[in-house]
């Protein structure tokens, strides 16, 4: 369909021999006639909007409008130069997490993990440890539910509504009935090196180990392949750092708590 209003040559009128008008008079008449039609709305697209010079900056410049933007996820702590430590929680693969450290830390990360829009159901056997941040989170909604130990119903987690599952069971948590899958992963929290704690590192995507005894971080470097430098810290960490590792990557993180998340969990530390 077409908008537009310009008259065809055919159908414009012709002025008579007898009324053809001066150089003046018809120059006024035609400026008259042209400002009409420029002040109309052109029908479709609307008035002409303003003229203004184009933004430009030369290639060498085009670096300073980068944004400092990283992996997407949810932000653990910083690294030992300062920067953000991202964990991508929400991932389409089933995604296998177990952190060896303090409690503190595990519901720092369930609420974290709350605020990317998970749901998150936390197994527990300690129930009254995670009812104030569960009534806490959320602002009133049910992100964080608490449920016994093997009493995980199933959480029909989707792309739109990814779920994390905290396991929270004791130094030998039972095999779970809920389990990793797309878009949902699972958080397991040993408080020590157990002996059920070899079968969850080595099927683990991601492990991260607090402070430890000197021992259990010899025990610990050998199952992950941790060079002797980075074993001989585990055993020296401060409350709050994490040694998170992959078979490929290692990095110490910080987490370092926001004015809230100290108001309800207090202050970092490694003992419960």
């Amino acid at each position: 369909m077409s908008f537009s209003t310009t008259p065809s040559a055919s159908s414009s009128p012709q002025p008579s021999p007898g009324n053809r008008g001066t150089g003046a008079g018809s120059g006024r008449r035609g400026a008259g006639r042209g400002a009409g039609r420029a002040a109309k709305p052109r029908f479709g697209f609307g008035l002409v909007g303003p003229r203004r010079d184009r933004h430009a900056v030369p290639l060498e410049q085009l670096g300073a409008l980068g944004l400092p933007v990283g992996d997407d996820g949810m932000v653990i702590g910083v690294d030992a130069e300062g920067r953000p430590a991202v964990l991508g929680i929400n991932r389409p693969t089933p995604y296998d997490v177990t952190l060896i450290g303090g409690l503190w830390t595990a519901q720092v990360m369930a609420l974290r993990a709350a605020a990317t829009g998970a749901r998150v159901a936390v197994e527990t056997g300690r129930a009254q440890a995670w009812t104030a941040l569960a009534q806490a989170a959320g602002g009133g909604q049910p992100c964080i539910t608490l449920h016994d130990v093997g009493r995980v119903p199933p959480q029909g987690a989707s792309a739109g509504s990814p779920v994390v599952v905290v396991r929270d069971c004791g130094m030998r948590p039972p095999r779970g009935r809920v389990v990793s899958g797309p878009w949902q992963s699972v958080v397991t929290l040993l408080p020590y090196l157990s002996p059920v704690a070899p079968r969850l590192l080595e099927k683990s995507s991601l492990v991260g180990v607090q402070r430890v005894s000197p021992d259990e971080a010899t025990q610990i470097g050998r199952i992950m392949g941790l060079p002797r430098a980075e074993s001989e810290a585990l055993s020296t960490l401060a409350d709050g750092v994490t040694l998170w590792c992959t078979p490929s990557d290692r990095q110490f993180v910080m987490t370092q708590a926001t004015d809230a998340e100290t108001g309800l969990l207090g202050s970092a530390r490694r003992m419960d």
